[in-house]
C-alpha cells in the first residue's frame, strides 16, 4: 500500500465527505487558538517580515484549511493594530496535503476566501494581498525551500507517524502542531487506541459473515501513533532544532455532546461518530478491503460506537505545542 495516494480524507461534498463531517476538527482548531494566537504574539518581537510566509501541513480539502489562514491573517492584523507594529504587505499561503488531496474543491473556496476575508478589511491592511498555493507532497521529505518559512501549521496530521522538519523554517520561525496523543504513558491505554479498536471489531463482524478474509484483516495496519506529552517533549529535545514554548492538553467527547457544534437530531451519537470516522479513514479502508464493504462497515461500527457510549463517555485526548526555530 503506498500511503502517500490513499491516505486522504473522504473527497467532495457529498454527505461522506470530510467538508460535511470535520465539527470535531474545527472544534480541535477553536480549543488551540490560544497557543496559536500566543505563538504569533511571540514572534511579533522580532518584526514581521514585508511578506509573512506560511504553510498549514495536512490541509485536507474542507473548509478548516481556509478557517485556519483566515485566523493566522486575523491574529496578525488584530496585534499589528493593537502594537502599533507595521503588518506584512502581503502573505503567501502554502497548503500542503498528499497528492489525492482534493485541492480542487481547496481552490473553489479561494475566491470567496479572497472576498469575505481580505476585500471587507478595513483600514491600512486592506490593500495586502494574499496569494495562497497549493503544495502536493508528502512531509516526510522536503517541501519548501531552505529557511522560507515564518510560520508552520499542522493540526490533527502529526501523528499520522511523521517526522519532525525544520530545514524549511527561518530562525525564530514559529510552529504550532495538534495531535491526538494519550493521558498517560502506557502506549496501550485506550484513550486513542479504542476508537480505532472498534474499527478492528467491526471488521472482525465481517469475517465472521464471510465477508472478508482473516488474511485481509492481518495485513492490515494504521499508520498512526498517538504519543503522551513526554513522548513528545522527548521528540522535540532529541530532534533539537526546536524550543519547546509551551505544551497543553484537552479533551473532546467523541460524539461533541458537550461542544458548541450540537449533535444533529437524526443522528445517533453513534452514527455521529461514524461519519467522523468514515470522512477520514474510508479511503484507507477502502484501498485495501474494497469499496463494496464499506456502508457495512460503518453501519457494524456505528453499532459498537453507541453500545460503547451508553456504557462510557469517552473523549479524543489532544495535545498542542508551540515551537521556535532555534
Amino acid at each position: 500500500m503506498d500511503l502517500a495516494y490513499v491516505l486522504r480524507m473522504n473527497a467532495g461534498n457529498r454527505e461522506g465527505s470530510y467538508a460535511k463531517n470535520c465539527f470535531l476538527q474545527k472544534t480541535v482548531i477553536f480549543k488551540a487558538r490560544d497557543v496559536l494566537e500566543d505563538a504569533i504574539k511571540d514572534y511579533s518581537s522580532h518584526g514581521f517580515p514585508e511578506c509573512f510566509k506560511l504553510a498549514d501541513l495536512g490541509c485536507s480539502s474542507g473548509p478548516n484549511a481556509l478557517l485556519i489562514v483566515a485566523n493566522i491573517l486575523d491574529y496578525v492584523r488584530a496585534l499589528c493594530q493593537k502594537k502599533n507594529l507595521k503588518a506584512p504587505d502581503e502573505y503567501q499561503v502554502f497548503l500542503n496535503d498528499l497528492p489525492n488531496n482534493d485541492f480542487n474543491s481547496l481552490f473553489e473556496m479561494i475566491p470567496s476566501f479572497h472576498s469575505k476575508v481580505l476585500e471587507n478589511e478595513s483600514g491600512p491592511e486592506k490593500s495586502a494581498n494574499c496569494y495562497i498555493s497549493g503544495v502536493p507532497g508528502s512531509f516526510y521529505t522536503r517541501l519548501f525551500p531552505t529557511k522560507s518559512l515564518h510560520f508552520v501549521h499542522s493540526s490533527y496530521s502529526v501523528h499520522w507517524l511523521s517526522q519532525m522538519r525544520s530545514q524549511e523554517m527561518v530562525i525564530h520561525g514559529r510552529m504550532v502542531l495538534t495531535l491526538l496523543g494519550r493521558s498517560i504513558a502506557d502506549p496501550t491505554s485506550k484513550d486513542c487506541r479504542y476508537i480505532y479498536g472498534l474499527v478492528a471489531k467491526s471488521l472482525h463482524d465481517l469475517l465472521a459473515e464471510g465477508l472478508l478474509r482473516e488474511e485481509d484483516i492481518n495485513t492490515f495496519n494504521l499508520p498512526i501513533y498517538t504519543p503522551c506529552t513526554s513522548e513528545l517533549k522527548a521528540i522535540i529535545k532529541s530532534e533539537g532544532s526546536f524550543s519547546l514554548d509551551r505544551l497543553e492538553t484537552f479533551e473532546v467527547n467523541w460524539d461533541m455532546q458537550d461542544e458548541n457544534e450540537k449533535l444533529k437530531p437524526e443522528y445517533s451519537s453513534g452514527e455521529f461518530v461514524a461519519k467522523t470516522i468514515r470522512a477520514v479513514l474510508e479511503p484507507l479502508l477502502a484501498s485495501h478491503f474494497g469499496n463494496t464493504l464499506m456502508d457495512k462497515l460503518f453501519e457494524q461500527y456505528a453499532k459498537h460506537v453507541s453500545e460503547h457510549l451508553s456504557k462510557e463517555k469517552t473523549n479524543y485526548f489532544n495535545i498542542v505545542v508551540s515551537l521556535t526555530r532555534k
